[in-house]
């Protein structure tokens, strides 16, 4: 990756849905250059997908959790049920294996505290390879961005 690869992801990230033309003049390439760079970028699986970011509470999705879980037996069949489980769940947005007290932290985005309950009580709580549920809910969102900070 060059500079030039290096200021069409920043500027990609930006701006997802710029258009070639765009893009190209914006990093001061052609149109080409510039559109069988972004092809190699996608190629080479370093741009993995476009989305549309959505603003969560106007749709609705007011509480954002963080839940730390902790494993009662750390076995690959044990953890790999775990993370099957979890990746089923629409209501976790992110999920991290991580040192410390707990060996999982989920983000999750709820409507609210009631549906935060009910997916803890039939989603978490059923699975019995957990030991313990721990979940601290955010307050206010400082910074939310998607984007990488590369240099």
């Amino acid at each position: 990756m060059d500079r030039t690869d290096n200021r069409i992801l920043k500027i990609m990230q930006q701006d997802g849905r710029i258009s070639n033309q765009a893009l190209a003049d914006e990093v001061g390439i052609s149109t080409a250059a510039c559109w069988r760079r972004v092809r190699a970028l996608e190629d080479e699986g370093l741009i993995t997908g476009y989305a549309a970011i959505l603003d969560r509470t106007k749709a609705n999705l007011n509480l954002c959790a963080f839940v730390h879980i902790t494993l009662a037996r750390h076995f690959k069949e044990s953890t790999t049920s775990f993370e099957e489980a979890i990746l089923e769940r629409p209501e976790v947005l992110e999920c991290f294996a991580t040192t410390g007290d707990a060996d999982f932290i989920l983000r999750v985005v709820t409507e609210g505290i009631e549906s935060l309950d009910v997916f803890l009580s039939e989603s978490l709580f059923t699975l019995p390879q957990i030991s313990q549920v721990r979940s601290n809910i955010a307050l206010r969102e400082l910074k939310f961005t998607t984007a990488l900070p590369l240099s």
